[in-house]
């Protein structure tokens, strides 16, 4: 079976990163779990629901020309990302989630 499309989205500095456009029911149902996340801290439900997506979605993510790939090598990227970095993250994802499931209110 031939791997679903992807989108790209680019920041300023030129990162490249690219999402996958979809998500199972299954995957979703996970997720809404994980963003109610923890009822004493909101913060650390996002910070878990962020990382959810990104694992569940990217395939790839290009900094300064360098390509990473692979889902335990993307997801210790983003751990070990820059705040402005992990900026570009979430709104990518938003952006991404808007247009291609209107139904997942991302982090």
């Amino acid at each position: 079976m031939p791997e679903p499309p992807g989108a790209e989205y680019r920041s300023d500095d030129g990162m490249l990163l690219e999402l996958r456009c979809v998500l199972s029911p299954k995957t979703r149902t996970q997720y809404r779990e994980t963003f109610q996340g923890n009822i004493l801290s909101q913060e650390d439900a996002w910070q878990r629901a962020l990382e959810f997506l990104f694992e569940r979605l990217a395939l790839s993510w290009t900094i300064s020309g360098v390509e990473t790939s692979g889902q335990s090598e993307l997801l210790a990227r983003l751990r070990a990302a820059s705040r402005e970095q992990r900026g570009f993250i979430r709104v990518s994802i938003r952006e991404h989630c808007s247009e291609w499931f209107p139904d997942v209110k991302a982090p």
